[in-house]
């Protein structure tokens, strides 16, 4: 936090340099209403929106879609947000019917994805996955290894081996737990309830020392705010950022930023929150991860 020639450097509270701002990395938004799709195919039109270790894919689908993977080197999220899309998932000699209102998470290997009725599916797979990676939107934040991030390990593993594992979003609402999380090897998934606008007087600020948060919108509009830390040089200083996304949308925090996202339509707004691999944090709390049993910590 301090020069080493500054006395408060030895202060017992001061931690290691954050160095310049150029080292929290830069957030990345990606605003799917308002760009053409990067890729186009087959009864589906696709968004791509990386983070250090993932892609987000966005796709507005057809009846009949159908998404391969072949040789995928490690687990995989299906997000069916919408109730009216399903899909039939074939992975590792099995098919499985997958409703909508569902996330789903995919085994590595040879895996298919088959739409059933048209809508938005979102697929989220790890950037391990170099043919996905050259897709993305907003590579040029993304040149070389962020400073704040460790390397990428998946964990944890599953209990009984790798299969196909749907779990249904109708979950209710419970005191004192936080959304809906899920989590696989590779994914936290966290999908919020809807809500109306919030409360300006009772935001939430907050950093993460060393992962990023994707903050996926599906419904309505969100202000995110993001504030990166002073450093002793002020020519590395950045500016707020109070920016607007509507939905469908996608915004990418940095480590050490400090930032906090109001739901703004009046009428329903719905935020997933995406994190690779997932927040010990999260794990740490007894009955938020909702299928923690199938992905046991050792």
């Amino acid at each position: 936090m301090y020069e080493v020639d500054d006395p408060r450097s030895r202060l017992s509270t001061a931690t290691a340099q954050l160095g310049p701002a150029s080292a929290f990395g830069a957030s990345s938004y990606g605003r799917y209403y308002a760009e053409p799709p990067r890729e186009t195919g087959d009864r589906q039109r696709n968004w791509y929106t990386r983070g250090q270790n993932f892609v987000v894919c966005y796709s507005e689908v057809e009846p009949g879609a159908v998404f391969d993977r072949r040789n995928q080197p490690d687990e995989y999220v299906l997000l069916l947000y919408d109730p009216d899309v399903a899909a039939t998932v074939e992975a590792n000699g099995a098919t499985v019917e997958v409703p909508g209102y569902t996330i789903t998470f995919i085994p590595p290997g040879d895996s298919r994805v088959t739409c059933k009725g048209g809508g938005r599916i979102i697929r989220l797979i790890s950037a391990q996955s170099d043919d996905l990676v050259a897709l993305v939107d907003n590579a040029d934040k993304y040149v070389g290894p962020h400073p704040q991030i460790p390397p990428f390990e998946p964990w944890p593993q599953p209990a009984d081996g790798w299969r196909v594992r749907s779990y249904s979003l109708d979950v209710p609402d419970q005191e004192g737990r936080f959304g809906k999380i899920f989590r696989c090897s590779t994914f936290m998934v966290n999908v919020f309830p809807p809500q109306g606008p919030r409360d300006v007087t009772k935001l939430s600020p907050h950093h993460h020392d060393d992962f990023e948060q994707c903050s996926l919108a599906l419904e309505g509009w969100y202000t995110h705010h993001l504030r990166w830390p002073w450093t002793a040089n002020q020519h590395d200083w950045r500016e707020d950022e109070h920016e607007r996304c509507d939905s469908p949308s996608v915004c990418v925090i940095p480590p050490k930023v400090i930032h906090t996202s109001a739901p703004s339509d009046p009428g329903s707004n719905v935020l997933v929150d995406v994190f690779a691999p997932p927040r010990e944090d999260f794990s740490d709390m007894p009955g938020w991860v909702l299928n923690a049993a199938d992905y046991p910590r050792k």
